[in-house]
């Protein structure tokens, strides 16, 4: 089992880098086209609406819930009734994606006032930035549909996860990086307000996903007519753990908007800074973090279909080891290295130094919070492979509550930074809940040698962390460097931390035995 998930993680983590890669580039070309303006902030705000509810009905709380319930299926009935439940299942949720799709162009106007009500306090008082709630509302109508077509690329990516194949979901959102650069580079120029342009690159991404995977489940036979089945005994099952499952998936993207709530009231360019510091802190956390999880979720559900609590802990316990691992020397990287970051990355066109050291603050508020966000994913399988979504709900409702105090006690004081803080503290609380639930209900012990590994790693970043803070030089010096030596310094310096906390790790006695499943 070990060598299997350490080969799937692999796939899924090259697949990822190639996408996070390209998302990094998409990100870099948007910076250098619109900087961290009003324009930024707009489109931001008009691509994170429908990506937050496509972690609602897509990859998050339906794949949570769909995919244990398919792997029963698989285990236990037959190819047709695996088929049966399939088309089952994408006729009724396309129906109820088709409906709020309409919905949300429809209504867009009323999306924006909720999500960014302090542009719609300007435009309800005929105020000078009282556009940018028209412009937000009509790029919403264009980005909206995107929610259409991931839904059903997150339905047959979770299809193809269950049968082993990682690699295809895994490589998918390449081409929705590849449609926003293109459009970017060609569309944008041409048009008086190039935020549009994005929006219309996300639109044609999705649209590019959706019909990327339909050929790999045909040749899987799978690629059945949806019909409408409500009452279909799998769908009732997939449902009854969906529903509370949106809100405990979802809350860090409940506080993302929340975050997007508060920021329209805050000065100009706070939502791009918030964006820029998040699509780094995404960079590991999908690389890793979403990686790891997305390889035990089948195999989790496997083992507690076929009754092997032993299996399912060792799973599990594997996951953690694994993520902490590799998410620690990420987190402190982050921390340390985040004003040279953002300047090789951004620092270029609209995109100034004052960008740089306003996001690089974020960015280190939320880098403090990686390790937590990856150990959510993480643990979080262990109650939905168990299809248990009451208990994850339950805990996330606390972490969602505990941000909204969080982030009135930390916006005051130090604005959009504040807001970070707050979602850093409040994903903390929420693995340490996801954690406890476990260990209390017995599902998860943990091994012994798992808090000896622990120490050794927090020991190795510790060594990392000197010694980057020893070589790295200050952001002054940064600036003064042309782009190429400043990309080489970069590289040198994670490189260098990398193999200074490997070694550290090598020399305190960690071994690959330590990360074995089994």
């Amino acid at each position: 089992m070990s060598k299997k998930l350490i080969k799937s993680g692999m796939i899924v983590s090259s697949m990822t880098l190639v996408s996070r890669v390209l998302g990094l580039v998409r990100d870099i070309v948007i910076a250098n086209l619109m900087g961290a303006g009003a324009a930024a902030d707009l489109f931001f705000f008009a691509n994170k609406i429908p990506n937050f509810l496509r972690r609602l009905f897509a990859e998050g709380a339906f794949a949570q819930a769909f995919v244990p319930v398919l792997t029963e299926y698989e285990k236990t009935q037959s190819r047709d009734k695996v088929k049966e439940l399939i088309s089952a299942v994408s006729g009724t949720l396309g129906t109820i994606i088709t409906i709020i799709t309409i919905l949300g162009v429809v209504g867009s106007s009323v999306i924006t006032a909720l999500f960014g009500f302090g542009w719609f306090l300007e435009w309800w008082h005929d105020g000078t930035e009282a556009y940018k709630f028209e412009l937000a509302s009509d790029m919403l109508k264009i980005t909206f549909p995107y929610l259409w077509f991931i839904t059903f690329t997150a339905l047959s990516g979770a299809i193809l996860n269950t049968l082993g194949k990682f690699a295809v979901a895994a490589f998918t959102p390449v081409f929705l990086n590849i449609a926003i650069i293109g459009s970017a580079v060609y569309i944008s120029p041409q048009l008086a307000q190039p935020e549009i342009g994005l929006a219309i690159g996300v639109f044609i991404g999705g649209l590019v996903q959706f019909l990327f995977q339909i050929p790999f489940l045909k040749k899987e036979g799978l690629l059945v007519k949806p019909s409408w089945q409500w009452h279909h005994p799998g769908v009732v099952k997939i449902r009854t753990l969906m529903i509370p499952a949106l809100f405990g998936v979802s809350v860090s993207q409940i506080n993302l908007l929340l975050d997007t709530f508060i920021a329209s009231f805050l000065q100009t360019g706070s939502i791009s800074w918030l964006y820029y510091s998040d699509r780094l802190l995404e960079f590991p956390l999908g690389l890793f973090g979403i990686a790891i999880a997305t390889v035990i979720l089948p195999s989790l559900s496997s083992s507690h279909v076929s009754k092997s609590p032993e299996a399912f802990a060792k799973t599990l316990d594997w996951g953690i080891r694994s993520v902490c691992f590799l998410g620690v020397p990420a987190m402190l990287g982050l921390m340390i290295l985040a004003e040279p970051m953002l300047r090789v990355l951004f620092m270029r066109g609209e995109f100034d130094i004052q960008d740089v050291n306003m996001s690089a603050m974020s960015l280190f508020a939320y880098a403090t919070g990686l390790l937590s966000f990856m150990l959510v994913k993480v643990l979080a399988p262990g109650y939905y492979s168990r299809q248990d979504t009451k208990t994850p709900v339950k805990f996330g409702v606390i972490a969602m509550v505990s941000n909204m105090l969080l982030n009135i006690i930390f916006a005051i004081p130090f604005g959009y930074v504040g807001l970070a803080i707050a979602t850093s503290l409040s994903a903390t609380l929420n693995a340490g809940l996801l954690w406890f639930g476990l260990y209390k209900s017995g599902v998860y012990q943990g091994q012994p040698q798992s808090i000896s590994v622990l120490i050794r790693i927090i020991c190795s970043g510790a060594v990392m962390v000197a010694a980057l803070l020893y070589v790295t030089p200050a952001l002054s010096m940064w600036v003064e460097l042309s782009l190429f030596d400043a990309i080489l310094q970069l590289v040198a310096l994670i490189i260098g931390g990398a193999l200074v906390y490997l070694v550290s790790n090598v020399i305190l006695g960690l071994r690959l035995h330590h990360f074995k499943a089994s």
